[in-house]
């Protein structure tokens, strides 16, 4: 749709000179402007001519009637003129003769885009904190971050993709007392990651207390966690040891989460990376006058942009968050010369990022402008707010467990002889979840219900996989087609064609708002359409072999879209359910 739109927004912009010299109309600004009709009655296509009364200095009713003269194409079958409105209906001829052919003929690059050849993008998502284990709550930034990642990689970006782990912070002072007062090396290989947890949970109740039931808040333990945290940033060998091993516990962990996903990083660096890089920042700012000294800590003050001050350095001297984003961003741009860096986080953290990006700008680094942060939305369960410290968690790894078990049970009732069913039941299990999520826009706050996500009907992750399944069972049974000539004769293959033919733009839409849903959403349309198209249009029983093979590959044009679309959004392909 991209070509058509292009060629139908030049001769426009040629049909407006023509009817005014002096008009100037840019051609983005038409392309933008045409709009997909609410009702198939009114065309494929319509151009709104209301903008262009003032410029041509007539109703828009004339100027509809005046273009519709002048719009001839090979894709166009028919142009009316309707209130002010020129609709475009697209030739079924043009679709069957040159969309499908297309779609069949670039096969995985259908779709994909050129215009970020040549530059680099840097994407920062995932990055749990060691020690804590994955939950859904990390489940945004980590389908959010690799799916902008495959998009970005789809328009021709080079795109390096980083794990920018929590292994750094005052929480590993509380751990490794923790470990000391009520943990064994024993306990920790047997329990791993989950053991961690528990010390984690155990050390934070206690420095918090339980008044009401008179235990006291224990500021002493508080204190004493973040001693150990400045030992292990002064280098303490024991300490050191310590974080070490968490850190390993924590990624042996998290790689099964990865493998399930079918996500790779392409670096691990984590916080504790650029320990020994945040001197040369802090000094900068200090030379720059930006620093200033606000009860004992290091901050940069941001009240001319309506901001709080950004904190530098704690009174102890330990840095903080703003210290390390900022020392590992001018590294990126150093290592990696990036054109834009990506940072998927939750909606919470918007002020840290606005505050570290003015401050960079304020540093004088004329790259500030290439730092993106792309938030979303909280997710709670059942309501309540998703936090480690208060154990009330649930681990990505039990959702994912539960819901290939359902999945298997159905399989097993569906297809008991089904080969692989294991692997396939992990690869739409994980799908469910996976695509329940991506289903809400980026910054909806999701309340996390298992029965919806996990539901097997409706708009669902197993329903688009299955669909999917289906184009390959039809393929896998079409046998030999003929070579005749493409046509389309039915309503049901035209709507489906021209929901194959939207994915480019789908695809620029989701880079351009870094947007995954479009995705999701345009999978959705074109498993309805080809639902209805394969319920109502016989395919492998036509009536003629001309539709046969015209059906056939209709078929397997879908097969491709939906798979490419599939593959945008970490959503595993499954030829069989």
């Amino acid at each position: 749709m991209q070509t058509i739109k292009k060629r139908i927004a030049e001769q426009i912009v040629e049909a407006v000179k023509e009817i005014n010299a002096e008009a100037t109309l840019e051609f983005s600004d038409v392309a933008a402007m045409l709009e997909y009709p609410p009702d198939a009655t009114m065309g494929d296509l319509a151009f709104p001519c209301f903008r262009l009364s003032k410029t041509l200095r007539r109703s828009p009713v004339q100027i509809a009637a005046a273009l519709a003269e002048k719009i001839s194409d090979i894709a166009v079958s028919k142009v009316e003129a309707v209130n002010g409105y020129l609709n475009i209906t697209i030739s079924n001829d043009y679709l069957s003769k040159n969309v499908i052919p297309e779609i069949l003929a670039q096969g995985d690059h259908y779709g994909s885009q050129s215009f970020g050849e040549g530059k680099m993008v840097v994407l920062d998502y995932s990055s749990p904190n060691v020690a804590k284990p994955f939950h859904i709550g990390h489940l945004g930034t980590t389908v959010i971050g690799h799916s902008l990642r495959k998009l970005h990689e789809f328009a021709g970006y080079r795109c390096y993709g980083i794990n920018y782990l929590g292994d750094w912070g005052t929480q590993f002072g509380k751990l490794i007392v923790a470990y000391r007062k009520w943990g064994s090396r024993e306990a920790v290989i047997e329990g791993g990651i989950d053991k961690l947890v528990e010390l984690y949970v155990r050390i934070n109740n206690a420095i918090k207390g339980d008044p009401e039931n008179g235990f006291p808040a224990d500021d002493a333990l508080a204190e004493e966690s973040r001693a150990e945290f400045h030992k292990l940033e002064m280098g303490d060998e024991e300490n050191l040891e310590l974080w070490k091993w968490f850190v390993s516990i924590s990624l042996e962990e998290y790689e099964k989460t990865y493998r399930q996903l079918g996500i790779s990083f392409d670096s691990y660096k984590g916080e504790s990376f650029y320990t020994d890089k945040m001197p040369a920042q802090v000094q900068k700012l200090r030379d720059a006058g930006l620093l200033k000294i606000d009860d004992g800590a290091s901050i940069v003050d941001l009240s001319d942009y309506n901001m709080p001050p950004c904190l530098i350095l704690k009174r102890d001297g330990s840095t903080l968050y703003p210290t390390r984003d900022i020392a590992a961003a001018v590294y990126r741009k150093e290592t990696y010369a990036f054109d834009k860096a990506i940072y998927v986080t939750s909606a919470q953290q918007c002020l840290h990022f606005a505050q570290w990006f003015k401050v960079v700008e304020m540093m004088g680094y004329p790259w500030y402008d290439q730092l993106v942060h792309v938030p979303y939305g909280t997710v709670s369960l059942n309501g309540a707010k998703l936090a480690t410290r208060t154990g009330n968690v649930v681990l990505l790894k039990d959702l994912f467990a539960l819901a290939i078990e359902k999945v298997s049970s159905i399989m097993q009732e569906k297809n008991p002889n089904l080969e692989n069913a294991g692997e396939i039941a992990e690869a739409v299990g994980v799908g469910a979840i996976v695509f329940y999520y991506l289903s809400n826009t980026r910054m909806k706050d999701i309340n996390f219900v298992m029965e919806e996500a996990l539901s097997f009907d409706g708009n669902t992750g197993p329903y688009v996989q299955y669909t999917y399944a289906r184009t390959c069972s039809v393929l896998n049974r079409a046998g030999e087609v003929a070579d005749l000539p493409m046509e389309i004769s039915t309503e049901e293959e035209a709507a489906l064609v021209k929901t194959l033919c939207r994915f480019g733009e789908r695809v620029c839409a989701a880079i351009a708002d870094y947007e995954p849903s479009y995705i999701t959403r345009f999978i959705l349309d074109i498993a309805a359409a080809f639902n209805r198209f394969y319920h109502n249009c016989p395919i492998l029983t036509a009536e003629n072999e001309t539709v046969r093979a015209s059906r056939i590959r209709l078929t397997a044009a879908v097969k491709t879209v939906m798979g490419n679309a599939f593959d945008l959004i970490c959503l595993q392909k499954t030829e069989k359910v």
